[in-house]
């Protein structure tokens, strides 16, 4: 029951029929993946993702100098994806690595394109969901540049708390494209300004 609750959370739409959830949690297999295991390395061709159950991820990309820069995270009921990659059929230009042990449930490329072409709902919630995350790339890529780093900073703090408690500040730095030095200066001051609040 709890895990038909996880499904029918992720994917949510309501022209998906009870007896389509049974269809689509079997097309899913449990995977465990332990603290630092790659899930996805750069230039491979991504043939499936993943929903995930418990843990966090990271993608990243190396940028021309070398450095390791973060483009995301994951954590419970996040889709675990790299989206050009699996639907484009083309290397990855990300590596996914998990950053603590993590349970997540796998559906391979072919099982979804199965799904997507024979049930009406899921076709419908995949477009919805395709959607989102042009929305949520597009808003990421303005926030960049109209925001202040203690903005951004507050805004992951907000949708994403797990991040903030778990996840080394090196990672959580460059994804808000700051310095360490920097990212340490910013917590600083917004637990100060926490403090004085009556």
């Amino acid at each position: 029951m709890m895990e038909d609750s996880f499904f029918k959370k992720i994917y949510n739409h309501t022209n998906i029929k009870k007896d389509d959830y049974n269809t689509i949690i079997n097309a899913h297999t449990k995977v465990d993946f332990s603290k630092n295991d790659i899930v996805l390395n750069e230039n491979q061709i991504n043939n499936a993702y993943y929903l995930v159950k418990s843990g966090l991820f990271r993608s990243y990309v190396v940028d021309y100098k070398g450095n390791e820069i973060t483009t995301g995270f994951f954590g419970p009921y996040d889709i675990l994806i790299e989206v050009a990659s699996l639907f484009l059929r083309i290397p990855s230009k990300e590596t996914i690595q998990a950053l603590t042990d993590c349970e997540v449930y796998k559906i391979k490329f072919n099982d979804f394109q199965n799904l997507y072409s024979n049930i009406e709902g899921f076709t419908e919630w995949g477009r919805n969901w395709m959607s989102h995350q042009l929305f949520m790339a597009k808003k990421r890529a303005v926030t960049m540049h109209t925001q202040s780093a203690s903005q951004r900073y507050l805004s992951l703090v907000k949708e994403k708390p797990q991040i903030i408690k778990e996840v080394p500040l090196k990672y959580i730095a460059t994804y808000l494209g700051v310095t360490d030095t920097s990212l340490s200066r910013i917590r600083k001051e917004v637990l100060s300004q926490t403090e004085k609040l009556p």
